[in-house]
């Protein structure tokens, strides 16, 4: 028993200092006014009154935010699916293919960022210029008010080679034998797909479905490096707000309510899913 909880201490250890400690000095600091200097003074449910009352900036941010998880969300899912299908093919070659579309995945957010500057610049990025040479005259993406939130969603969708890795380490675990009989039985590619593949990867779908959503309310580096929250605040996410709050105007304890309620949003949020997977997300072991 003693080992057992030797083993186990540098975890308990590691989650109480970097993770259960902040997040209770985050929730007392919510309920006080800090900048950094002094004692926090205590205002009790002030901040909260503010956010939902009198801040307009809540609104954009909670906007921007929820508007970028309805975009980028569904595409990111659907797509990695897509590209785990065709990653999964049996051909040569395919594990270089592979390597390439994770790669994304991995390289730094504010490379990435620039990258995309590079590509989406209205005069001389390689989009538009593309576009020019079929007549089309395209957009300012980044720069321009109806543009700037789409363009974001889009160029997060440049990371959808992680999720298809997770995707095809699912559908690598589908037994063949199943795929052979339901050939043996007449199936066409789409019944194989609806009957047996979509059915056996839910599990990694509701995952998936879990992971990239808690990714997508915490758009951040985006927001930082390309539009600084513009244009007309249609880039002005929550984290961000949160970090203008806390850094800028030294504001933390309106900064930890602000990061409280993304907290709880995020909690609600996946604790809907798990509900809604019961109905839908089928477990090998299920009668």
């Amino acid at each position: 028993m003693v080992d057992g909880y030797t083993a186990l201490s540098p975890w308990v250890i590691g989650f109480s200092v970097f993770y259960l400690v902040p997040v209770l000095a985050t929730f007392y600091l919510s309920f006080t006014q800090w900048t950094l200097v002094g004692e926090a003074q205590w205002v009790g449910i002030e901040n909260y009154r503010r956010m939902f009352t009198e801040d307009p900036l809540f609104l954009d941010a909670a906007r921007a935010t929820v508007l970028f998880v309805l975009f980028s969300l569904p595409a990111k899912l659907a797509l990695g699916l897509a590209l785990a299908l065709l990653l999964n093919l049996k051909l040569p070659g395919m594990n270089f293919f592979r390597t390439v579309f994770f790669l994304p995945a991995v390289i730094s957010g504010v490379a990435v960022s620039l990258m995309w500057v590079w590509f989406l610049q209205p005069d001389t990025g390689v989009v538009n210029t593309l576009l020019r040479y079929v007549g089309i005259a395209g957009p300012h993406w980044f720069w321009d008010a109806d543009w700037a939130l789409f363009s974001v969603a889009l160029m997060s969708i440049w990371k959808v080679g992680g999720a298809a890795i997770i995707y095809l380490a699912g559908l690598q675990n589908i037994p063949a034998q199943l795929y052979e009989a339901a050939s043996m039985d007449g199936a066409n590619s789409w019944q194989k797909f609806r009957r047996i593949t979509l059915p056996l990867l839910t599990p990694t779908l509701f995952f998936q479905l879990i992971i990239e959503m808690i990714d997508a309310f915490k758009i951040f580096t985006e927001a930082v490096v390309i539009t600084k929250g513009g244009p007309l605040n249609q880039t002005y996410f929550f984290l961000y707000y949160f970090y203008e709050e806390a850094f800028t105007n030294f504001n933390m304890g309106y900064a930890s309510a602000l990061a409280i309620f993304l907290l709880t949003v995020i909690m609600t949020s996946t604790a809907l899913a798990k509900w809604w997977a019961n109905k839908w997300v089928y477990y090998g072991d299920q009668n």
